[in-house]
């Protein structure tokens, strides 16, 4: 799915998903051998396979829902 990654008046990362109308605060980053999982507020983890880095925002990219 795509999403969109920015930062928060607060500078918080924050995750922003057109399809579910969805937009929460990233609480937790995860490197894993695939790529990089941001853990949301709501529970949910996103998996970016190809995450560039430096992050340079706001960008869009592919993700896979894990949980």
């Amino acid at each position: 799915m795509k999403v969109m990654l920015s930062k928060n008046s607060a500078g918080h990362l924050m995750v922003y998903v057109a399809k579910k109308d969805l937009e929460e605060e990233v609480v937790k980053q995860t490197d894993t051998a695939e790529g990089k999982v941001l853990t949301l507020a709501n529970g949910w983890e996103l998996a970016f396979p190809n995450m560039p880095d430096p992050l340079k925002l706001p960008q869009t990219l592919e993700a896979r829902r894990l949980a």
